[in-house]
Formats: C-alpha cells, sequence, structure tokens
C-alpha cells in the first residue's frame, strides 16, 4: 500500500497552508511553486479539499486558498481520504468483508489490526502536531 502522489501534494498544501499564523489568502500558484506542485494538478486537489470542507477557495485578483478550520481541527486521515477515499489495506477489511478464504482466512485479523493502527495513527495527527514537529 502506498499513498497516492496527489494524496501526498495535498498533505504538504494543506501543511503550507496551516503555517499561514494569519488566516490569509494564498494564491494557488504560490502554493505550487513553494511545494514544487504541477498547478494544473494542485488545481484538481484543491478542489477536492474545498468539497470536502477543509480548504476556503476565492477567486480573482484577491482570491486564494485558506484552511476552512484550524490546523488543530484537521487530522492527516481527513486530507488523506478526501483524496484518496477511505483507506483499505486489503479488500477483506472492507464493510462487506469480502474474503475468498472466508473464516478459514489466518491473515484477516492481522489486515484489520495493520488497518485500525494506521487509521488511528492518521486521525491523532492534526495539523498544529505537525506544524509543531516541522519548527522544531
Amino acid at each position: 500500500m502506498q499513498v497516492t502522489r496527489q494524496a501526498d501534494y495535498a498533505v504538504r498544501a494543506v501543511l503550507y497552508l496551516a503555517q499561514n499564523k494569519n488566516g490569509n489568502r494564498t494564491s494557488t500558484s504560490t502554493v505550487a511553486k513553494e511545494q514544487h506542485i504541477p498547478p494544473s494538478f494542485l488545481a484538481k486537489i484543491i478542489s477536492q479539499l474545498s468539497i470536502s470542507g477543509l480548504l476556503h477557495t476565492s477567486r480573482g485578483a484577491r482570491g486564494g486558498v485558506t484552511l476552512a478550520r484550524d490546523p488543530k481541527d484537521i487530522t492527516l486521515l481527513e486530507v488523506v481520504e478526501a483524496i484518496d477515499g477511505p483507506i483499505q489495506l486489503n479488500e477483506c477489511v472492507g464493510d462487506n468483508g469480502d474474503c475468498t478464504f472466508d473464516i478459514d482466512c489466518t491473515l484477516k485479523s492481522v489486515w484489520c489490526h495493520a488497518q485500525d493502527e494506521l487509521v488511528t495513527r492518521l486521525r491523532k495527527t492534526d495539523f498544529a502536531q505537525l506544524l509543531a514537529t516541522s519548527n522544531n
């Protein structure tokens, strides 16, 4: 399992915006340049994050992007899932739990446990924490 490049860029963009303590709008071109994200790719990411309620966007000469909530109220899980959808390490871990091996599968509990740990870790990590570690 690998986080997609799009989700990685989304996390980097949100972290960059979280560094703006005044909450001023930042142009997407500035975010793209500073974070080395292709502008056309970033536009799609910004749109998805906005639809998910994580960012506010405004157009025009004074337009730009801001976080929709305080960095402490945005988790890594929210950003990743806004881009990639729900985390699922294996098809048997999903809500319907489809498994070819059914109840005889000795691996299902390992996959479920690993996914629970990953989701918990991402849910417990907010952008204020990430800012604190990046400033050290």
